[in-house]
């Protein structure tokens, strides 16, 4: 047997059991620390951010996918079923779901081929697209809001307290970003 190696602190993640069990993001910091210690903590919370948007969506993907959607897909089912009318502006989605217009395009287009959405112009103003749900689009939505609840969103785990905190701490990230 090995003799036992008293383990060295780190200022972030805690302490480091050996080198074969590291946190990548606590190792990165401790570089950072030693060559830019004025930037490791901000290093090391962008990387926690990104690592942490990996792992949900993979995990929100794995839920997903058996209904044959995508996170996107989904969210755009979602915001058409919210509506009153289940029908939006091309354009205003974009902006509702925050992704360049060519992005809109393409999962409406997938979900359009699926008989999931509909698309037709305005009848307000001919030059507007509408995507409108279908009936099967708006059954799939129910079903895969309850698979995404039956999964905590892909954060089991964390209560509704901490789930509050994170989302309360990323909006500084947002506004400081200049998102709102």
């Amino acid at each position: 047997m090995r003799d036992s190696v008293k383990s060295p602190r780190v200022p972030y993640g805690g302490a480091v059991t050996s080198p074969d069990s590291r946190d990548p993001i606590a190792e990165a910091h401790r570089q950072w620390s030693a060559r830019w210690p004025g930037h490791a903590d901000q290093m090391a919370a962008v990387t926690s951010v990104m690592r942490a948007q990996q792992l949900l969506l993979s995990r929100i993907e794995g839920v997903l996918k058996p209904l044959g959607l995508t996170f996107a897909a989904y969210e755009a089912l979602r915001l058409l079923a919210f509506t009153r009318s289940g029908a939006l502006p091309m354009g205003k989605m974009g902006v509702r779901l925050m992704v360049h217009p060519a992005s809109v395009t393409n999962v409406i287009g997938r979900l359009e081929r699926r008989g999931l959405v509909e698309r037709g112009p305005s009848p307000d103003d001919r030059r507007v697209v509408l995507a409108a749900i279908t009936p099967a689009g708006r059954e799939l939505a129910e079903q895969a809001t309850e698979a995404l609840h039956e999964a905590d969103f892909g954060l089991p785990g964390l209560n509704a307290e901490q789930a509050v905190q994170i989302t309360e701490a990323l909006r500084a990230v947002r506004v400081s970003a200049g998102d709102l």
